[in-house]
């Protein structure tokens, strides 16, 4: 929700600047180019904001998705080898059976009890997959 207010307030601040700013006290001349390319600038910079927000995990019995900040992974659990935290680490990493590994940069350390709440919900549903 932040997120989106802050990314709100970007468009009406460009917005505003881009229709407001004519001529500077500088003596210096904007044209309406330079108007629309302020506000489109706003709007850009809104998106990348956005962008940022869009991190999520979710997960039941049969599969785990992950959306990171531009791809999404959906994955089976036999797919899933481990799920770690290491200390010092910003974010949960996939850990897959090919050596490969995926992070979910929606469970962040700055998160505290809350991402350890997450990693343990996602390990217990690979241990029951593992388990079948």
């Amino acid at each position: 929700m932040v997120s989106v207010l802050t990314a709100a307030v970007v468009v009406g601040v460009s917005v505003v600047v881009g229709l407001l700013l004519k001529q500077s006290e500088a003596g210096t001349a904007f044209h309406t180019s330079d108007q629309v390319a302020i506000i489109v600038l706003g709007v850009l910079i809104a998106v990348g904001i956005l962008g940022f927000a869009r991190p999520r995990v979710d997960a039941d019995a049969e599969r785990i998705v992950v959306r990171n900040v531009v791809r999404t992974h959906e994955l089976r659990w036999p797919v899933v080898e481990a799920i770690t935290f290491p200390d010092g680490a910003a974010y949960a990493t996939l850990q897959l059976r090919d050596d490969e590994t995926v992070a979910v940069l929606a469970i962040q350390a700055v998160d505290g009890e809350r991402a350890a709440r997450a990693v343990t919900g996602l390990r217990a549903l690979l241990a029951a997959d593992q388990r079948r």
